[in-house]
């Protein structure tokens, strides 16, 4: 999908302004382009990494922080092509020697779906005022067994041999959509994505 010939190709037509609902689009190229401040950078990420593989499905996210500094946008993306989980994510950083006083920072991460060992969704079901169903809103977490924080256990001081031990947090990541929070075709998206992660993610 984002082999040399894709990238060549005309761009997708911006819709609206950043930020727009990427709901509709079943390319994560065209949802990219009407979701992200950076579809390029973003864009030119995942291809890097994703080859000629399919896109399986994906969730997009961003945040807009307002600081002293001024607007902050932090912007992220989940890929899955069905066998490896692409997660990029960039945020502006404050550099007084670049121009405009800012500069993105891109990155990118890939895992394995085999490195997966938990996918819990929650999904917040509601009733909409003619009493029909509506998902109101979702958790998605991943979780892998690959340790990300580590913070030491106090031992027992009545125990009469010292015992030093630790916690190992696992990585996780986290993934949400309301009402407020992207509506619901993108609630419906995400949903759709976790499903398709439960499926795919080895037993």
């Amino acid at each position: 999908m984002f082999s040399k010939a894709t990238r060549s190709r005309p761009a997708a037509r911006r819709t609206g302004p950043a930020g727009s609902d990427w709901s509709p689009y079943g390319r994560l190229e065209d949802a990219a382009d009407a979701y992200f401040l950076h579809a390029d950078v973003a864009l030119d990420a995942i291809g890097g990494v994703l080859g000629r593989r399919r896109v399986r499905g994906f969730t997009l996210e961003r945040v807009v922080d307002l600081t002293e500094a001024g607007t902050s946008v932090w912007q992220e993306a989940a890929v899955c092509d069905g066998r490896r989980l692409i997660l990029w994510h960039s945020e502006e950083l404050a550099d007084d020697k670049a121009p405009g006083g800012t500069v993105l920072d891109s990155s990118v991460q890939v895992l394995p779906l085999d490195s997966i060992g938990h996918v819990g969704m929650r999904t917040l079901v509601g009733r909409d005022e003619l009493g029909r169903r509506i998902d109101r809103g979702v958790y998605l977490v991943l979780a892998t067994a690959m340790p990300h924080e580590m913070s030491a256990v106090q031992s027992d001081p009545d125990s009469p041999l010292p015992v030093t031990s630790a916690k190992f947090r696992p990585e996780a990541f986290r993934f949400s959509k309301s009402l407020d929070d992207g509506g619901a075709g993108q609630i419906a998206r995400l949903i759709a994505f976790g499903r398709l992660l439960g499926q795919l993610v080895p037993h």
